[in-house]
């Protein structure tokens, strides 16, 4: 009998300590995941005016009426210095993935308010705020934990309410050292005809970069060019239509929007290699 042909790998993009575990439950199904992160998730300098603030703000949590994580990052980064949650704040988060993040800190329904999109589909600042009631946010404080940059909307809506906005950065990202060794996988992936799961905008553009710059340096005739087009052929699955919409936008061929939250994620990368 002929050996069954054997399924692409499936690239899990996300920073590696959130990929590990995707992974794992991927690899226990018998589908072969790789890790290659697109973000590199680095602490504030110690010492730091951020760092500083970063403190301060969590030293008194008490002050404020909601507290909105912005990922399972700013969660874990935060939680540094957070000895309890304090009872009355509302911990407001946009997804699946950071609500177990929360959990994993002693942070549940069963022991406090947490605020999150109840769509499945889409979980982003719009849809937290769907949620949130800003009649009673309206004169008090709510404080944003993120990352150093990112988007302003959550923060713009709340203050349109009413309601006095802090922001605090708890970490940083970038995109990780494109090494000669990593040059080397990022093409064999992309020559093995991989599924990508992307879960940022920014990671996709960071993934644009690499491979181009990849490429380039590749010794192919094709070049940066010939490499990125044949990225374009990989299939992508991404949890947002956001980010669909930045995949469509760069030229990708085959964009599977999937609902957000692991299980979303691999039901939709099962269906795809049952297909294959």
């Amino acid at each position: 009998m002929p050996e069954p042909r054997r399924q692409p790998p499936v690239v899990i993009t996300r920073p590696r300590a959130q990929a590990e575990p995707l992974a794992a439950r991927l690899v226990a199904l018998g589908i072969d995941a790789r890790i290659f992160p697109l973000l590199e998730i680095k602490p504030l300098p110690v010492g730091s005016a951020r760092e500083a603030g970063l403190k301060s703000a969590l030293g008194r949590l008490t002050d404020y009426a909601l507290v909105a994580f912005v990922s399972p990052n700013a969660i874990d980064a935060a939680f540094a210095y957070i000895a309890a949650w304090p009872a009355g704040v509302i911990a407001a988060v946009v997804g699946d993935s950071s609500r177990q993040a929360l959990a994993r800190h002693g942070v549940t329904d069963a022991n406090a308010s947490v605020a999150s999109p109840t769509d499945p589909e889409r979980t982003d600042s719009e849809t937290l705020l769907q949620v949130l009631d800003l009649s009673a946010l309206k004169g008090r404080k709510a404080l944003i934990v993120r990352a150093e940059t990112g988007r302003e909307l959550l923060a713009d809506r709340l203050r349109e309410a009413g309601v006095d906005v802090e922001q605090v950065a708890a970490y940083r990202r970038g995109a990780p050292e494109l090494d000669e060794a990593r040059c080397a996988q990022l093409l064999s992936l992309v020559a093995a005809g991989a599924t990508w799961v992307i879960t940022s905008s920014e990671a996709l553009r960071h993934l644009q970069a690499m491979v181009q710059q990849a490429g380039a340096h590749s010794g192919d005739a094709s070049g940066s060019a010939g490499a990125w087009q044949a990225m374009q052929r990989q299939t992508l699955v991404v949890p947002h239509p956001r980010i669909a919409e930045t995949a469509q936008s760069l030229g990708f061929d085959t964009v599977l929007h999937t609902g957000s939250g692991d299980e979303a994620l691999i039901t939709a990368i099962q269906a795809i290699q049952s297909r294959s």
